[in-house]
């Protein structure tokens, strides 16, 4: 590794663990021959999961925090600590691992004839359904304070309120939406392209990782995580990095330490994302909104590339008990994860004053 090489991936590695718990040994439930929605069975899915604090002895004090894409159970780490929003000493936190981001069941962990792309096709319910299982089963829980999410997480946890709207009392999604909509489809089109473009791809049965389309996968993820004005202004020099092309390759580096699979079959569930097919719905998206019960602290930032602050205000005006606060931030995506000490602060007491109104 080249000295400029060796600094890029120290910013990295600081920027991403600033706030970071450590592992904490997370744990693995295991749900035997599990029904996804496709139809297809998994003889043995494994959920991956951390837990923080205890849980109380009405077993009312539970929250389940989501994982995001290029994300894992340490997401929310920022906030999962004491005097922050979800402190430990007052709720029993439930941290969890998405299907196919590499801690639960992927296409790069699972034996054959399910791994690599023989993976079969999740969805954002099976999560749920999986994490519903989670909770309901290993802690005996029937209801739950809040279910907390950014980005994919936030999918998951809108997904939550549609599919047991009378389990939690109030819903957290951050810079996440219910609904795919278009554009983001296509966005999501391109990164993928990118990865399976590389020969050593090899539709999925590669013997070595495709650096080369994953490298252009993360140059397609720089320009889209952000903002233009982060860019003009030069705001990636906060993360210790002299110039674009610095950021470029911190990017190219990160996408990188994740597996092709793993990332194209994340990509497709996104893709697919929406609660109008809950079954019960039958595509009707805005009747799924309409049937949400619990309040909502809906947050988008409002420099958002990914997910439009439009898009997500339309979202909003559907949920009958919906808060529409926007995080006021050139981070565009990043900002809902809390990676700079401004947005942090903003998203810890807005969610904060959000749950203590429930309390």
């Amino acid at each position: 590794m080249n000295k400029r090489l060796a600094i890029l991936s120290a910013a990295f590695a600081i920027f991403l663990s600033e706030t970071s718990l450590g592992d904490g040994d997370h744990q693995i439930f295991e749900l035997v021959d599990f029904d996804l929605e496709s139809g297809e069975i998994l003889p043995t899915a494994a959920l991956s999961y951390v837990t923080h604090g205890q849980l109380n002895e009405n077993k009312d004090n539970l929250v389940l925090v989501t994982s995001a894409y290029l994300g894992d159970h340490h997401g929310f780490d920022f906030l999962i600590q004491t005097g922050k929003a979800l402190s430990p000493e007052q709720y029993f936190i439930v941290a969890t691992d998405m299907f196919q981001n590499g801690y639960s069941s992927s296409p790069s962990n699972t034996p054959p004839p399910f791994d690599g792309p023989n993976f079969p096709t999740i969805e954002i319910r099976d999560n749920v359904t999986a994490q519903h299982r989670l909770l309901t089963e290993k802690f005996g829980v029937s209801n739950a304070a809040a279910v907390v999410g950014f980005s994919m997480g936030a999918q998951q946890a809108f997904q939550w309120a549609v599919s047991y709207p009378d389990f939690m009392k109030q819903t957290v999604g951050i810079c996440g939406s219910a609904i795919e909509h278009p554009h983001g489809v296509v966005r999501l089109e391109g990164f993928k392209s990118a990865i399976m473009a590389d020969a050593a791809y090899m539709d999925g049965f590669y013997t070595n990782p495709p650096t080369i389309g994953l490298e252009a996968a993360g140059t397609h993820w720089a320009a889209w995580g952000t903002s233009q004005e982060w860019f003009r202004l030069g705001l990636y020099q906060e993360m210790g990095l002299e110039t674009p092309d610095d950021f470029i390759e911190w990017f190219q580096n990160f996408v990188k330490t994740w597996d092709a699979n793993d990332l194209i079959a994340l990509a497709n569930t996104w893709q697919r994302n929406d609660i109008g097919k809950t079954p019960r719905f039958n595509g009707d998206s805005e009747a799924a909104l309409s049937s949400i019960k619990s309040e909502v602290l809906y947050m988008p930032c409002e420099t958002d590339q990914y997910f439009h602050i439009d898009a997500l205000r339309w979202e909003a005006e559907r949920i009958p008990n919906s808060n529409f606060v926007v995080i006021p931030s050139l981070w565009g995506h990043l900002a809902g994860s809390g990676n700079t000490e401004v947005d942090a602060i903003f998203i810890n007491d807005k969610i904060a004053s959000f749950l203590d109104s429930g309390n």
